[in-house]
C-alpha cells in the first residue's frame, strides 16, 4: 500500500486513475481546487483535498504533501491566458517538486505531453506555445531534481475506451485514450525500473506494464 497524492485529481485523467489506485490498495488524495468537485472525486474512492496550487507558496505545498509516498501531477491551467498557463503548469509545477523534496516524498509522476522539450518547435504565435514552453521548464527542472522520477509524454488525449496497449518505440503521434494514460500512470508508480525516465508513448500494441518496463531510459 501506498499513499498517492493527485495534483489536478478532477481532471479526465486523475478521474480514470484514482480508481486504479484505489482497487489495488493504495491510499488517495486527490487536490481540487473547486469544493463542488468533491462529491465526484470521492465516488473514485480517494479523498478530496480542497487546496488552489497556482496560488500555494512552497511551504503550503509541502504540508500538502506532508506523509505521503508519491506525488502526481496531473494538474493544467487549461488553455486560456499564457500568463496562467505558466503560473500553473510552469511555476506551480516546480514549486510542487521542490515541496516534494522539502517533505520527503521522492517518488514524482509528472504527466507531461509528446513533444514537450528544447525543440518543441511551436512557434511563438501560436496560442500552445505558453503551454510547450511552460511544460518544458518543468520537465527540466524536474530532471534536474533529486527526485525520483518519471516523466510521461502522451500524445493527444481521447475519450476512447481504454485498450492496455501502448506503443513507446516508434508511438507516432502519440494519440493515446485518457483511460489508458491512467493505466500508464498507475503501472510506473509500480515499476521501479521506470524511475529517472522519460516515456514517450501513444496506443499501440504492447501491454502497458511491458511496455514501461521495456522502454530504454532516456
Amino acid at each position: 500500500m501506498s499513499r498517492v497524492l493527485i495534483i489536478g485529481g478532477h481532471g479526465k485523467i486523475a478521474l480514470r486513475l484514482a480508481p486504479l489506485l484505489v482497487e489495488r490498495g493504495d491510499v488517495v488524495t486527490s487536490v481540487i481546487r473547486n469544493p463542488d468537485h468533491q462529491d465526484e472525486v470521492a465516488a473514485t474512492g480517494a479523498i478530496p483535498l480542497i487546496a488552489d496550487v497556482e496560488h500555494l507558496d512552497t511551504d503550503g505545498l509541502t504540508a500538502l504533501l506532508d506523509g505521503q509516498d508519491a506525488v502526481v501531477w496531473s494538474a493544467g491551467a487549461g488553455g486560456g491566458s499564457p500568463e496562467r498557463t505558466y503560473a500553473v503548469d510552469r511555476d506551480a509545477a516546480v514549486r510542487s517538486m521542490d515541496a516534494a523534496k522539502a517533505a520527503g516524498v521522492s517518488r514524482y509522476v509528472m504527466v507531461s505531453y509528446l513533444g514537450a522539450g528544447p525543440g518543441h518547435r511551436v512557434p511563438e504565435d501560436n496560442s500552445f506555445f505558453a503551454y510547450a514552453e511552460a511544460k518544458t521548464a518543468a520537465d527540466e527542472h524536474l530532471r534536474a531534481s533529486d527526485l525520483d522520477y518519471t516523466i510521461l509524454q502522451p500524445g493527444p488525449l481521447t475519450l476512447d475506451e481504454p485498450t492496455g496497449l501502448i506503443e513507446v518505440a516508434d508511438p507516432g503521434d502519440g494519440r493515446v485514450s485518457r483511460a489508458d494514460v491512467a493505466a500508464v500512470v498507475a503501472a510506473v508508480l509500480a515499476d521501479s525500473t521506470t524511475v529517472g525516465r522519460t516515456i514517450a508513448f501513444g496506443n499501440g500494441g504492447t501491454p502497458i506494464a511491458e511496455a514501461v518496463s521495456g522502454t530504454v531510459q532516456s
